[in-house]
């Protein structure tokens, strides 16, 4: 049992079905109404951001009594700088395109006889997320303009957060077209199984989390699931790298934010450049804090911890990196694309054919070329935010945003048509043409 902003407890089964209901009628309202409800979501959020700021510091106190760990902690800590962005976040939404109703097939089956692929949601999306408050805002937001229900479930370290957040965005949403039950939070452990039962309620699952959680929603479920399980980055330093440049562009990929899941895991170095580029990199992350742990080739020439077979496959989520020398392009792609974890990717070089084979070659949703993984991300992809992001081969891939949650249907419009009269030797012909 839950409380919502009604304070009436009742059953999951029963907020999922009012969210299916209210996902129904918000399928049908305008771009300018679910705009409008969008911008007075962003507005409470500000005016409600002395509440959302203090919860959160009580969230991060307890977090800290409990020796949380420190990535977690950094995920969990939204600070006046990050609920900022967010709010920004939600107006940029309000900017983008509708993706609904969008005309992706207009064909003539025959005279009269007409053909339409449309755009449309996918329905209710239940999201779980752990120790990502600010994941709430983003997915509320994306779900009512995409014009979906959202159900979500944030980790109960956040617990405070979530409930000062899901009530600015009820007060918002209640100035609005969009109705509150629209979005839902959940709040106890317990639900999470219950929630992955409702297949007659929930179309999609997006889980944001650890590894072993997204294996579980995974393993535990018959809703389609939404996400990624790893995020074990590369960054390759190819033998026509520029040094200044390498260096920038490694520092920021592993230091800017290093709980995130596009911060790099392992440095892959060429062995023609490691003689340069090793010792100098290994001093300027060593002002940043960061431990490194290298294989033999890269221990003979800068003193660090021995990496072991694990770290190679390990997302530390932290101010730690495996580092590996390789003899050439073909090995550094073969080592990311037996340990990666198909997320993001990038090499830095000043060969456009080698970096046009590692873009072709890296098997991942992300690959990049002279820039850091740090932009493997919604909001800089110009998304205006991010549900999560997917490795999976089938789309959607990469950052999700709006387009990730629609699906479509085929709608057919005749006069009299009847498909006995295109059967037989004497049955007519299809014209197929596109309008």
């Amino acid at each position: 049992m839950v409380k919502i902003a009604s304070q009436t407890a009742i059953s999951l089964e029963e907020i999922a079905r009012q969210t299916q209901i209210a996902a129904r009628q918000l399928a049908l309202l305008s771009t300018a109404a679910k705009n409008e409800a969008t911008e007075a979501i962003a507005a409470e959020l500000e005016k409600s951001a002395p509440e959302i700021l203090a919860a959160n510091q009580v969230d991060c106190e307890a977090a800290i009594t409990n020796n949380i760990p420190k990535p977690l902690l950094a995920r969990l800590k939204l600070s006046e700088t990050k609920l900022t962005g967010a709010i920004a976040g939600v107006r940029n939404v309000a900017e983008l395109k509708d993706p609904v109703g969008a005309i992706q097939i207009h064909r003539e089956l025959d005279e009269g006889l007409i053909l339409k692929r449309i755009t449309c949601p996918v329905g209710v999306i239940g999201a779980i997320f752990e120790a990502r408050p600010d994941a709430l805002i983003q997915i509320a937001t994306l779900g009512i303009k995409s014009g979906n229900g959202v159900i979500l479930k944030g980790g109960s370290e956040a617990i405070n957060t979530c409930l000062a957040l899901i009530k600015a965005i009820h007060r918002g949403l209640s100035k609005s077209q969009v109705s509150p039950q629209a979005v839902q939070l959940l709040t106890t452990r317990a639900e999470i199984k219950a929630l992955l039962a409702l297949d007659e309620y929930v179309d999609l699952i997006v889980p944001r989390g650890s590894n072993a959680f997204v294996r579980y929603v995974q393993e535990n479920t018959r809703i389609p699931v939404l996400g990624h399980a790893d995020g074990i980055c590369h960054l390759y330093i190819d033998r026509r790298a520029t040094i200044d440049k390498a260096i920038k562009i490694t520092v920021d990929a592993k230091v800017q934010y290093p709980a995130a899941c596009n911060a790099i895991e392992t440095l892959l170095v060429h062995q023609d450049i490691a003689a340069e580029f090793l010792p100098k990199i290994a001093a300027r992350l060593a002002k940043e804090g960061v431990e490194l742990r290298a294989d033999r080739a890269a221990r003979e020439l800068i003193a660090v911890s021995e990496a072991t077979e694990s770290d190679w496959s390990t997302e530390y989520n932290d101010l730690i990196l495996a580092v590996k020398v390789v003899e050439s392009l073909d090995l550094a792609i073969a080592h990311i694309n037996q340990y990666g974890s198909k997320h993001t990717d990038a090499i830095v070089t000043e060969n456009d054919d080698a970096a046009a084979n590692f873009l072709d070659r890296v098997d991942a949703a992300n690959v990049f070329h002279n820039c850091s993984t740090r932009f493997s991300d919604g909001f800089r992809y110009g998304f205006g935010a991010e549900v999560g992001i997917s490795t999976q081969k089938m789309p959607p891939r990469g950052p999700v945003g709006l387009e990730g949650l629609i699906t479509y249907k085929y709608q057919v419009t005749g006069v009299d048509h009847i498909a006995a009269n295109y059967t037989g030797e004497n049955g007519k012909s299809f014209t197929h043409r596109d309008l």
